[in-house]
């Protein structure tokens, strides 16, 4: 108990959510109320939710095209991105540090990862969360947003806008740690979004995605 403790304060002074549109407020007060009840009912064998305090930014200014398709597999053809399922991994439970090679997809999907997961938000490049709290994120329902390293801010903050588009519903955003192939890369539980470059069509093929794989993980945690 006091590791966790020691690691979600680590995680509340590193990581940044940028929400983007009205109702944070209330919204914090919803999710407040939702972990409560949460902690009050959950007798699984996962560790706690990491909680750390949320901080108002200013609202990404980027504006992103308009939606054009909406079928994820036509949206990552336009988009030159390849759009995969890899097979399944497995779901156990372990307290190690993950690396990619205890993967077979980069970025992973599925497999073995830690008890303890992180939350959902947008951390800061250089804060990534640890890779087997990330691949639990999946399967707990959640699309993680990935980026490789040396990405330009402007496409970080177009990113940061994407995001916001759903006021960061069930979403992590980060820098990328596994050496991936791709520029930007979406993950869902048992699914891979990776693109080689970020152009107008990259964004109907990460919101097609997230609106196909969003909350689909095995395991339904709020």
């Amino acid at each position: 108990m006091e590791r966790e403790a020691a690691e979600a304060k680590s995680a509340a002074g590193r990581r940044r959510l940028q929400l983007v549109g009205g109702g944070i407020v209330a919204l914090l007060a919803v999710l407040a109320v939702v972990f409560v009840l949460y902690k009050a009912i959950d007798g699984g064998d996962d560790g706690p939710k990491k909680v750390a305090s949320r901080d108002d930014t200013e609202q990404a200014a980027v504006k992103l095209p308009e939606q054009q398709q909406t079928d994820v597999e036509q949206a990552a053809k336009a988009a030159g991105c390849k759009l995969e399922h890899p097979q399944y991994e497995g779901a156990g439970h372990e307290d190690k540090k993950f690396t990619p090679a205890d993967y077979k997809t980069n970025p992973p999907t599925s497999g073995t990862h830690n008890p303890s997961w992180y939350e959902d938000g947008i951390y800061n490049p250089g804060d990534t969360p640890r890779l087997g709290e990330l691949v639990h994120t999946l399967e707990h329902g959640r699309v993680d947003i990935q980026y490789k390293p040396g990405t330009p801010k402007e496409t970080v903050a177009q990113l940061e806008t994407f995001v916001g588009e759903n006021d960061g519903y069930h979403t992590l955003m980060f820098e990328n740690t596994t050496n991936m192939p791709y520029a930007v890369a979406a993950t869902a539980w048992t699914h891979l979004l990776g693109c080689d470059e970020v152009n107008d069509k990259t964004w109907d093929a990460l919101r097609t995605f997230r609106d196909k794989y969003l909350d689909k993980g095995p395991e339904k945690i709020p």
